[in-house]
């Protein structure tokens, strides 16, 4: 070791304070021993909390520290879960799909799986643990449980076990959960062990014998994102249409909705070519387009984000179907089915006739 130092990096960190930012002392009685802690929360739970701070300054520790992060915890564990329960049908080697057969749901998925694999190594590398923790627990909460996976629902239970657009949901939440544990592993070490011991396909043994991810193989054009940000911002506004109708009583849940739509006139084009994709993440029944609203009635919200977007929410017509709850005027068209829309009435047929 002479003329060269024994190491290739030196990370240092700030001084370990209780959570009011006070030296921590016995004497003073506020020290929260590891061993304490694990015995309460978990080990997980202290791994999760030295990655969550920012070590470059003061580093702060206390019970309600600890209580948020297993709250976060939960939520990754029970995401995690999720994702697996949903792949138990599923065999990578035989029913993944090309990226430009998979819905564009799907896609969007993908894409931003692999921004969030980049953005993970690079902290990763540059030891921002605290920015790892930032981006995967936000493409979780955000991305995947408040958007992503709650659309996918209907999909994932209500399509035909072999469609091609269930498979299309199984080939993106596959490599989510397997890009997600290997990113994980370093952190939540047993968490991401376990879990991988349930993921379908000839994986590596363990996750400690897997290479972290690099983004998904995909192409998407430069429209792709500028896409994607304009559908979440209307939907976005949409949401807030939503809200205001179920306070007023005129609906319970989103599949209750009919939501009329009146565009600002450079708007009307995309609108009605992505009408679909946007009824979808809307997670509405129906979507009319029509722009046939009233300025005066009051039930019609006026946008505050997008100039000139006017929403109005009315019941859904037609009646509720028993399998996947959406509203449909086509329920009970099918006499072998009389209380299911045509789309599960096909699904259901087609499961009975194999």
């Amino acid at each position: 070791t002479r003329h060269k130092a024994p190491y290739e990096a030196v990370l240092t960190h700030g001084f370990v304070v209780d959570g009011k930012g006070k030296k921590m002392s016995k004497s003073v009685g506020n020290v929260i021993p590891p061993a304490d802690i694990i015995k309460k929360y978990g080990a997980e739970v202290l791994r999760l909390w030295v990655s969550a701070e920012d070590y470059q300054d003061d580093i702060k520790i206390s019970n309600e520290i600890l209580q948020r992060l297993t709250e976060a915890y939960r939520k990754i564990r029970n995401t995690i879960r999720y994702l697996l329960s949903n792949l138990s049908d599923f065999d990578p080697d035989k029913h993944s799909l090309d990226f430009d057969r998979l819905e564009a749901l799907d896609r969007w998925a993908l894409v931003r799986l692999g921004e969030i694999n980049t953005n993970v190594k690079h902290a990763y590398k540059e030891f921002k643990f605290h920015g790892v923790f930032r981006q995967i627990q936000q493409f979780c909460i955000v991305d995947l449980s408040a958007l992503y996976l709650d659309i996918l629902k209907d999909r994932l239970y209500c399509e035909h076990p072999e469609s091609r657009i269930r498979r299309s949901a199984q080939t993106a939440i596959y490599r989510i959960a397997h890009d997600r544990l290997l990113l994980r592993a370093p952190i939540l070490s047993f968490t991401a062990e376990e879990a991988w011991g349930h993921m379908p396909g000839d994986e590596a043994e363990s996750v400690f014998l897997a290479e972290l991810p690099d983004p998904p193989p995909i192409s998407i054009d430069k429209s792709f994102n500028a896409e994607w940000e304009l559908l979440w911002k209307i939907r976005g506004e949409v949401t807030k249409a939503l809200e205001l109708a179920r306070k007023e009583k005129r609906i319970g849940l989103a599949l209750d909705a009919k939501v009329l739509l009146k565009a600002p006139e450079d708007m009307t084009d995309f609108l009605e070519e992505h009408s679909e994709i946007l009824r979808t993440i809307t997670i509405v029944s129906q979507l009319d387009l029509s722009g046939k609203l009233d300025s005066e009635d009051s039930t019609v919200w006026q946008s505050d984000g997008i100039e000139g977007l006017a929403i109005k929410v009315i019941r859904a017509a037609g009646e509720k179907c028993a399998r996947c709850w959406t509203w449909s005027e086509d329920v009970g068209k099918d006499p072998l089915w009389p209380d299911v829309c045509g789309r599960c009435s096909g699904v259901l047929g087609n499961l009975v006739i194999e």
